[in-house]
């Protein structure tokens, strides 16, 4: 067996496991991926919540995701 690693692996995604040290995702939650400048402002999901919530608060009640310019 060989120490060097190669240009390209391939995996059997058909006998892979759930990570038993990952906590589980809750019902109706996402998984959001956060550009690197914004995940070393936030240290934990609660601050990114916290946030969010109040910018929520601040939108005139009738937006909904359709308004929102992607």
């Amino acid at each position: 067996m060989s120490d060097e690693l190669r240009d390209e692996y391939e995996f059997d995604y058909s006998k892979a496991k759930p990570n038993r040290f990952a906590k589980p995702l809750l019902p109706g939650g996402r998984v959001i991926y956060l550009d690197p400048e914004v995940a070393q402002r936030f240290t934990d999901s609660q601050e990114v919540n916290r946030l969010l919530k109040a910018i929520m608060e601040a939108m005139p009640a009738s937006t909904s995701n359709s308004d929102v310019a992607s």
